[in-house]
């Protein structure tokens, strides 16, 4: 289906079916890991919400789940490393297994912030689900514990990953033209 913001994407990196069929795996592995300890899917807003909501339910595990705000880029395309909470969790998560769901890891100033603040607030344990991973662009010495996809350098929109707010929508991972975010 032809989208009309496809004129601003360059390629198309990861299909629809190649995310679908990923996130399916990736929800069975959380699953055989965390079967029986009801864990907590902590989203990182805003871009998580899509792979947050297939993830969840590819997971099938008896958890609940949570959303957390985070600003570090204030409408730009790069990381500004001072990382912000916008809106924090609303329970105790005191001796919970969190599952800290990301759409991107790419500095890892966000990740290594929120895993030591979720520690700070007597997280049990703190497992990193990122659906890409842009390791050319790390910063902070972080690793996800489960990654969908390893992206290169460029820059990517789709599928709750966005640029100023908008393409999330796209139901595939594009790489944005350059004339678009340099204007």
């Amino acid at each position: 289906m032809k989208h009309s913001m496809d004129q601003d994407i360059l390629k198309v990196l990861l299909t629809e079916e190649e995310i679908r069929r990923r996130v399916q795996e990736i929800g069975k592995e959380l699953y055989d890991r965390f079967e029986d300890k009801n864990p907590l899917f902590v989203g990182v807003l805003n871009g998580c919400f899509m792979f947050m909501a297939d993830l969840v339910r590819a997971t099938q595990v008896r958890s609940q789940m949570e959303f957390i705000g985070v600003s570090s880029y204030q409408n730009g395309t790069k990381s500004s490393g001072v990382v912000q909470i916008t809106r924090d969790l609303q329970h105790d998560i005191t001796g919970r297994n969190i599952i800290i769901v990301e759409d991107i890891l790419d500095s890892g100033n966000t990740l290594a912030y929120l895993r030591g603040y979720l520690k700070s607030k007597g997280a049990g344990s703190v497992t990193i689900v990122t659906l890409l991973d842009k390791p050319s662009r790390r910063r902070e010495d972080i690793v996800a514990d489960y990654a969908g996809f390893v992206v290169p350098d460029e820059f990517v929109v789709g599928y709750g990953l966005d640029y100023a707010q908008s393409y999330r929508n796209l139901p595939y991972i594009g790489v944005l033209k350059p004339e678009v975010y340099s204007k």
